[in-house]
């Protein structure tokens, strides 16, 4: 018996359709004031944050992702029966399982469409969007959903004050599909794990090796615990290293970059990346004091701040860059084509 393959041809991705959400609630420095011994000119000068959007009572990670999608396949102007696949990159799942992506598609809509969870932490989204582009590369799909989303409220102490005025909830979602002659779209990516740096930013409980017990509450292992200095010094050098990879692989300079839209963990690592590298003030996209640090939204919620700033248009080329929990690392050289 002779099977019939159907060829499948190699083609460019690109991102179509980009759309965020972040819950109405506000969480500000003033409000942290009152919770923890913190101050907002501490806060902004340590790590640039004012406020922090926060979900509401009964949210999860699940209710921001269908949010963020639908705005992102309005934007394109399509329905969710013709996305063929949803990666959702989250550290904060809805629940062990089933995968946040799968309660994605239900409540989407989008019949017809597998998926999965990409647990990469800060480096998410990043990850994620390869995971996509590869997808339309390969010829598999033409209309790929790639989510970032994270209710990080969910996993940090509100009394520890090194920890609890980084982090906000938010996601974002862009669609990718086949770029059209004359496009680029994805050019290239860069991406690494370091997992030596893991014990620097981690939640050591609630997983097969300390499952919940009453222990594991009283020892407060269900919140995010960091080492805030190795995480900084790791970030930056990381951030730096993978961005010098593309632009001298692809045999391009900082200054040709309209965008560096950088992951928002803080005002800190971004600026001294940014120098390192050589960028203009202008070249480097910041909304952290709005969202805080978002962790897989980061940097689609930046990079809707840079199309209403109108820092980035159709043509322009893009680098972003991110460095998160694992240790993970992952960069994208990008044209964009929307």
């Amino acid at each position: 018996m002779t099977l019939s393959v159907r060829p499948r041809v190699p083609a460019r991705a690109k991102i179509s359709a980009l759309g965020t959400f972040a819950p109405s609630r506000l969480l500000t420095n003033a409000d942290l004031e009152k919770m923890v011994d913190t101050s907002d000119e501490w806060i902004l000068s340590r790590v640039g944050i004012r406020e922090r959007h926060i979900v509401e009572p009964g949210q999860a990670t699940s209710h921001m992702a269908v949010e963020a999608a639908r705005r992102c396949l309005a934007a394109r102007g399509i329905e969710a029966s013709e996305v063929q696949a949803i990666i959702v990159a989250t550290v904060t799942p809805d629940m062990f399982f089933p995968a946040t992506a799968c309660l994605v598609q239900d409540r989407l809509g989008a019949k017809g469409a597998w998926g999965f969870d990409l647990s990469g932490a800060c480096s998410g989204f990043v990850y994620a969007l390869q995971m996509g582009c590869q997808l339309i590369e390969s010829g598999a799909h033409t209309k790929v959903l790639v989510i970032g989303s994270d209710t990080m409220s969910s996993i940090i102490d509100y009394t520890d004050r090194a920890t609890c005025v980084l982090f906000g909830d938010g996601a974002g979602a862009v669609l990718i599909e086949p770029a059209q002659d004359g496009e680029l779209g994805m050019i290239d990516y860069h991406h690494e794990i370091d997992g030596s740096g893991g014990c620097s930013l981690y939640m050591p409980g609630g997983g097969s090796l300390h499952p919940p017990s009453r222990e594991t509450v009283d020892k407060k292992m269900h919140y995010v615990h960091q080492d805030g200095q190795a995480v900084y010094k790791f970030a930056v050098r990381k951030m730096v290293e993978a961005a010098e990879i593309l632009l001298n692989r692809n045999g391009i300079t900082a200054a040709d970059l309209a965008c560096f839209i950088p992951h928002q963990a803080n005002k800190r690592i971004i600026t001294a990346s940014a120098e390192r590298l050589g960028l203009r003030d202008e070249q480097v996209i910041i909304n952290i004091d709005r969202y805080g640090n978002t962790t897989a939204a980061t940097i689609p919620l930046a990079t809707e701040t840079a199309i209403q700033e109108g820092r980035l248009k159709k043509g322009d080329l893009i680098l972003i860059a991110s460095v998160g929990a694992g240790f993970t690392v992952g960069a994208a050289l990008i044209r964009w084509e929307i």
